[in-house]
């Protein structure tokens, strides 16, 4: 994480870009990291958040875009392959395709959020023949959704979330504490309970 925020930093918006391309284009890259490392240099300063979400999104869509038109140009072949270069096994693949193919825009649309898919949905949607427009749609409406998304989980640690998330594990583990020793009360009280009745 500290080399990718220093690689950031150094190369700044076009290193967010060309990574951003390159991952929704269906090439194993750290797409979403990168999102989020910018939303932490925002918070520190480094960048501008108005740029940052600019060039999140053009290039989020365009790499989605290429990824689409490869699909088409290759078909399973190309899919395979991004596949076999983001480790997704045989059986993965197989289900994300039929995911596509099953509910088309929304499968774009939902990709974003989903790390095997993000990577196969524009490959996979030109490959199962879904047409350009809807796909298009989707493919902005998403960037338009989980730019912002992964720059403010960046921007969120930047702020502290990471304190508040220990703290409430913290609180969690107490809590599940006290409940099992109120289960563990409860089971024991029963126990007596059925014992005396005999």
């Amino acid at each position: 994480m500290p080399d990718l925020a220093q690689l950031i930093v150094q190369w700044g918006y076009p290193a967010i870009f060309v990574v951003v391309v390159l991952g929704n284009m269906g090439l194993p890259v750290p797409e979403e990291t990168v999102l989020i490392v910018a939303g932490y240099l925002v918070w520190q300063g480094y960048l501008r958040l108005s740029i940052v979400l600019v060039v999140g999104v053009i290039s989020a869509v365009a790499g989605d875009n290429l990824g689409y038109w490869l699909g088409r140009r290759f078909g399973q072949t190309l899919v395979e392959r991004a596949a076999r270069w983001a480790a997704l096994g045989a059986e993965r693949t197989g289900s994300l395709r039929r995911f596509v193919e099953r509910y088309g825009a929304l499968a774009v649309f939902l990709g974003r959020f989903f790390p095997g898919l993000r990577v196969l949905a524009g490959p996979l949607a030109g490959a199962s023949g879904l047409r350009f427009r809807p796909f298009f749609v989707a493919n902005v409406l998403g960037a338009i959704v989980f730019v912002p998304y992964a720059l403010g989980l960046g921007y969120a640690i930047g702020y502290g979330l990471d304190t508040y998330v220990a703290k409430i594990r913290s609180a969690e583990r107490g809590i599940l504490i006290v409940l099992a020793l109120a289960a563990g009360g409860f089971i024991v009280w029963r126990g007596l309970r059925v014992m005396r009745r005999r």
